[in-house]
């Protein structure tokens, strides 16, 4: 998949992660910024990277506003926003 515009997907509630995406010349940029970054950011980082890898992402830049979002929601936002972004390459 091929990230081609701007999107967003999530809220700035709490329980929830705000989710940006846009292109990025080479490789996955991700920003994150998060209320629970101390402790967890690796897998926070991990879920996001992993979410891409199975859509196929190369490049992306991907920025997060976590506010103590669960993982299956990290990744259903991030897979949301990517989707709204990209195009399938044939």
């Amino acid at each position: 998949m091929n990230i081609v515009s701007q999107a967003v997907a999530g809220t700035l509630e709490s329980n929830d992660v705000l989710v940006q995406v846009g292109p990025s010349p080479g490789g996955i940029q991700l920003e994150v910024d998060s209320i629970v970054l101390n402790q967890f950011e690796d897998q926070i980082r991990q879920a996001v990277l992993d979410t891409a890898r199975e859509l196929g992402v190369q490049s992306a830049r991907i920025a997060l506003n976590d506010r103590g979002a669960l993982e299956c929601t990290i990744k259903a936002r991030v897979e949301t926003a990517l989707r709204r972004a990209g195009e399938v390459s044939p």
